[in-house]
């Protein structure tokens, strides 16, 4: 038996967990013991609690309750913590998702303790160093001894950093093994797809019709924080729902709540608070979400996990960041990247507003990405490099 810490800190973790835990339970119970720790990076309930429930994922043996302060000072705090939980479990490997702090921490202490770890979203690269996300995630992938990359071209992206792509056994730090195996969040979006379908009281309690309403979301520090970005964002926004007089779902993060008022001028808060075509309302179950994104006509997003939701459910997606990790949806035609810019935007949503995707390219898997990943790890683990 396999003894795994796994870490996780923020919604999109939460997701992605939710299928390797899944795999888990239903073929690997015999061979991987899962232990869940929550470092509590997101603390809101509809950002986390919910998300457990919901997914009938396993409650955390462990929550850090970190809360939220400067990068700094919360990866600090995450690493004493998460040592403390490590020392006393001693697990064989340690699972890390994609790139937040909860993943840079947990990899930090884990490489240092000579616990091997294991990067699920390895290869993801925005090439924007000035994103923390983006720190976070090279240093993970550099302290790892397995790499599972949802994505071809995050494989390659790990060959240009001088990581051999076809290493063999015995794996290490010094020596991983990186391997091709689709993603995740697409195991999740098949497997709940039916059950979502049961939980369209959102479309109903918000008056909303199928392909008659845009969904927005706005999370990234370098958006929120930045006022003239801020301003630019809902700038667009307002213009585009009021002019098409088309109703802007914003389930907005708990962060951006807190400054909206702040930072948007007064002129343009106004004007977004009386326009009965946006409705900024609380964040939402992962349900909901799911009910939100595929009944939506079009996707404005700053978020990774969303842009391939969109692509998931077929919808066209405006990415409101300079850059993307997943430059295959904009290559398939499914998205624009068009930073904070409130004439790109603009021109974004008119260009598909008469466009309905139909047919889109297989590039996230076959739906059993999580079942690859623990037999996998299982198959291999007997063959890492013991220190």
């Amino acid at each position: 038996m396999i003894k795994a810490i796994t870490i996780i800190g923020a919604r999109p973790q939460i997701i992605k967990a939710a299928a390797i835990s899944r795999s888990i339970r239903n073929s690997f119970k015999n061979e991987l013991q899962e232990i869940i720790v929550h470092t509590g990076q997101h603390y809101d309930k509809n950002m986390s609690e919910v998300f457990f429930s919901e997914m009938e994922i396993p409650s955390p043996h462990y929550n850090l309750n970190v809360g939220s302060s400067s990068h700094a000072m919360q990866t600090a705090l995450m690493m004493q913590k998460i040592e403390d939980v490590l020392i006393k479990e001693k697990p064989e490997i340690v699972i890390l998702y994609g790139d937040t702090n909860s993943t840079l921490a947990g990899s930090v202490t884990a490489v240092k303790m000579h616990i091997p770890v294991i990067h699920i979203e390895a290869g993801l690269r925005s090439f924007n160093k000035s994103m923390p996300e983006e720190i976070n995630r090279i240093v993970c992938d550099h302290n790892s001894t397995m790499l599972f990359s949802p994505t071809i071209t995050g494989v390659n992206n790990l060959k240009k950093e001088g990581i051999n792509i076809n290493n063999k056994p015995p794996f290490s730090i010094d020596n991983p093994g990186v391997f091709h195996c689709g993603d995740v969040m697409f195991d999740n979006a098949v497997y709940y797809a039916d059950k979502a379908e049961t939980k369209k009281s959102i479309l109903k309690k918000m008056n909303l019709e199928k392909d008659k309403f845009l969904l927005a979301t706005i999370h990234r520090d370098n958006n929120t924080d930045d006022p003239l970005r801020l301003n630019s964002i809902f700038s667009a926004i307002n213009k585009i729902s009021s002019e098409n007089k088309l109703n802007v779902i914003i389930p907005l993060h708990p962060r951006t709540s807190k400054i909206l008022k702040s930072n948007l001028s007064n002129i343009l808060y106004n004007a977004v608070k009386n326009n009965s075509f946006v409705s900024i309302i609380p964040p939402v179950s992962f349900f909901d979400m799911i009910t939100l994104e595929k009944n939506s006509k079009t996707i404005l997003t700053d978020s990774g996990g969303v842009q391939k939701e969109a692509y998931f459910y077929k919808k066209p997606c405006i990415i409101m960041r300079s850059e993307t990790e997943w430059v295959e949806i904009v290559e398939s035609g499914a998205a624009i990247v068009c930073d904070a810019d409130e004439e790109k935007i603009i021109r974004a949503f008119k260009h598909f507003k008469n466009i309905e995707l139909k047919s889109l390219p297989s590039i996230f898997g076959d739906g059993k990405s999580a079942d690859f990943i623990c037999r996998t790890i299982v198959e291999n683990f007997n063959k890492f490099k013991k220190r």
